[in-house]
């Protein structure tokens, strides 16, 4: 049998471990809720960042449901559902993937603004365009997203970053970062995506590497900032149990 390379595991996937063995033990029995996320982070010595992502590995098993203003309870063992469980494990944590887009894409944003063209920038514009009419029509925008990060990566004039670009942005695709997104999904969200864009834009086209990077930090901190908001809010009192959130399908979020 050959020797096998073992791989770092997520931080993510460690927390959602842990929880997963938890309620599997009944430590935490279904319908029950869980400790908030401020005493989970806590308890384990974690950030909340990062039990949030864990949290959310859960809750597209199907083990817990996530109840805005009221707590994080649990729904089933494994052995209650006959649904399969999504395998996880090649999946990039959602908060890691943005640290490293903005690394990724801020060099991207400066470099296009030293070596981008006129029609380029017009190509960056159509795409901010195309965003801003979806979102009125109340289409989805997220391929017009994809369209701006991509034609921005096009006008550095490097193949290799257009790949990494498009291979960071294909990334958010999976169900965990799916999941995570339609807690927070507005169309507020997404207007403030498209004046961000629309920002990166115009230190483009003045030509200002500096500020082409400022903006494009600015934007991927924005969305930082929104994944690692409260999946809860405020919680009810532990005597008070909130109606179940309606089923919904997840939107992607704007990056």
């Amino acid at each position: 049998m050959p020797i096998k390379a073992i791989e770092p595991q997520r931080l993510y996937r460690k927390i959602s471990d842990q929880l997963r063995a938890l309620i599997m033990s009944g430590e935490f029995p279904v319908g029950t809720r869980l400790p908030t996320e401020r005493d989970l982070a806590v308890q384990l010595g974690v950030s909340r960042p990062s039990l949030r992502e864990a949290l959310i590995a859960l809750e597209v098993e199907g083990l817990i449901e996530v109840r805005v203003s009221s707590g994080i309870y649990v729904r089933a063992t494994r052995q209650q559902r006959n649904n399969d469980v999504l395998d996880l494990s090649s999946e990039e944590g959602p908060l890691e993937l943005i640290r490293a887009r903005k690394l990724v894409e801020g060099e991207v944003a400066a470099t296009a603004a030293k070596t981008g063209r006129a029609a380029q920038f017009k190509a960056i514009e159509e795409a901010i365009d195309a965003m801003e009419t979806q979102i009125a029509a109340g289409i989805d925008p997220l391929e017009a997203d994809r369209l701006f990060h991509v034609s921005l990566a096009e006008a550095t004039g490097n193949s290799v970053l257009v790949g990494l670009v498009t291979r960071l942005f294909d990334a958010r695709m999976g169900p965990l970062f799916d999941l995570l997104n339609s807690h927070f999904d507005t169309t507020a969200v997404w207007a403030q995506a498209v004046a961000e864009h629309r920002a990166i834009l115009a230190a483009l086209r003045a030509k200002n590497a500096t500020a082409a990077r400022a903006a494009m930090h600015k934007h991927m901190d924005s969305s930082f900032k929104r994944l690692t908001s409260s999946l809860t809010q405020d919680a009810a009192p532990d005597d008070v149990t909130a109606p179940a959130r309606p089923a919904r399908r997840p939107s992607k979020r704007p990056a």
